[in-house]
């Protein structure tokens, strides 16, 4: 009997490392790594049915660790936003933004 292929591996990859990439857009990967988390945990699921019919096994763990990396670094990271916006507030983060921002301006016409 020939062996299958399992199927979304390659996407549950593309997923996850988007998702990890996307961890520092206010959390934002938590999408398409969560996405690419269950799309593994199915394919493993399917894997459980039948495992002498599918061979690429590895391709789906190493897909499911990158997106459980991703996943916990955006936790992490919207964790980290929700800390500095009760510590420092809402309006002196963005006073804080603006001067900032204003000084990058002000550094750049010289």
């Amino acid at each position: 009997m020939e062996q299958e292929k399992l199927p979304n591996g390659t996407l549950i990859i593309v997923l996850g490392i988007f998702g990890y990439l996307c961890c520092c857009f206010a959390g934002l990967g938590i999408i398409p790594s969560g996405i690419a988390f269950f799309m593994a945990r199915k394919s493993e699921k399917i894997y459980a049915a039948n495992p002498e019919g599918y061979d690429n096994m590895s391709q789906i763990k190493t897909g499911k660790i990158v997106a459980i990396i991703a996943v916990i670094l955006n936790i992490l990271f919207i964790i980290r936003i929700i800390y500095v916006i009760a510590t420092v507030g809402w309006d002196e983060l963005i006073e804080t933004i603006q001067q900032a921002y204003q000084e990058g301006l002000e550094a750049g016409a010289q």
